[in-house]
């Protein structure tokens, strides 16, 4: 799903200290929001969102028993805030049950001109700073200047944080730079699970078939073709806007004798990916468009030497590469035709 942070404008931001209710440390809250100046605005929307835009992050929803969508429901005050933020803060000091959490400072405010799909979204942002980096500031006497070590947070690296779109049923994007207590933030305290929309399906499936053509393809064929039925499948996919599984199977596997093993495979490992009982469902074009990207299209030799496919143009893979075996030198090798070396 396609989100768009560039005109995001931060407001009502308030500033909390959340301790470690383990141990014992204190919960502090603000009283009136911080005053957000032309200098440090723009900072602090860096430092909040950028990790959003920098990450290929999905869409939660709220589980049925999430304390903090509880606490949203009842406020029919937003974007006003009223003590909405308060509620927040106290929520996630209750969460904070383990020694290791670390204090922070939980900034929550309200963030408008968020678009998804090009549609302009309220959104309330809730980020939490806990990893403090030592600096040296520097004092002018009459004499000399004076050295001072301090400690604060690093603009460079948010800690955690979470954006929920203010709408009848909620989404929720969130990061955790911080993966020893992923259960704090993302369990306790979001109470979020997987949204199940065009863009977890598109991604699941295809994944599901990566997977396929690691442990079944490749065996009873070799790398080029696993390369091969992964280009075929991702294009199928950039091409048509609906999912059917027995018209993909038929453009993708062009050995007729892999599609019970597919099959097969889809039962074994389905629900893994929670696709089981899944054969048709609408594509998302930006899910396609990430995983061609991390998709590998090399086959690596144990010559040292790298082959590197075109995911964009397959046939290319299949027109002008050819897999056989030297007799006298016991070896496999590859003949790749081409008119000349390009610069």
């Amino acid at each position: 799903m396609n989100i768009n942070l560039y005109n995001a404008q931060l407001e009502n931001l308030y500033i909390h200290k959340v301790g470690n209710r383990a141990r014992n440390e204190q919960l502090f809250l603000s009283q009136e929001p911080y005053e957000l100046n032309d200098e440090i605005r723009p900072l602090l929307k860096e430092f909040f969102l950028k990790p959003f835009r920098e990450k290929d992050l999905q869409f939660y929803k709220f589980s049925e028993d999430s304390i903090l969508q509880e606490i949203l429901s009842k406020k029919d005050d937003l974007p006003s805030f009223g003590d909405i933020e308060k509620s927040i803060a106290t929520h996630l000091y209750s969460c904070g049950k383990h020694p290791h959490i670390k204090t922070g400072e939980l900034y929550v405010c309200g963030l408008e001109n968020i678009l998804i799909e090009n549609e302009k979204i309220y959104a309330l942002g809730i980020f939490k700073s806990e990893v403090k980096q030592e600096f040296i500031q520097f004092e002018q006497t009459e004499t000399r200047l004076d050295a001072i070590l301090k400690e604060g947070v690093n603009l460079n690296k948010l800690d955690k944080g979470a954006i929920i779109t203010i709408e009848d049923e909620p989404r929720v994007l969130f990061i955790d730079s911080n993966r020893y207590d992923t259960k704090y933030w993302i369990e306790d305290f979001l109470g979020v699970e997987e949204m199940e929309d065009s863009d977890f399906h598109t991604k699941k499936y295809l994944k599901f078939c990566e997977n396929f053509a690691k442990d079944v393809v490749r065996p009873a064929e070799d790398k080029q073709q696993e390369v091969l039925f992964m280009n075929r499948a991702v294009n199928h996919f950039a091409s048509h806007d609906e999912f059917q599984e027995d018209s993909f199977l038929n453009a993708v596997l062009e050995n007729p004798e892999l599609i019970p093993e597919f099959n097969n495979y889809k039962i074994e490992k389905g629900e893994k990916y929670k696709i089981e009982d899944l054969t048709e469902f609408p594509i998302s074009n930006t899910a396609v468009t990430t995983i061609r990207k991390k998709l590998k299209s090399v086959i690596n030799l144990d010559t040292n030497i790298q082959i590197k496919l075109d995911f964009i143009n397959p046939e290319s893979a299949e027109k002008f590469i050819e897999k056989g075996w030297d007799d006298e030198r016991q070896m496999y090798y590859y003949l790749v035709y081409f008119n000349k070396e390009e610069k």
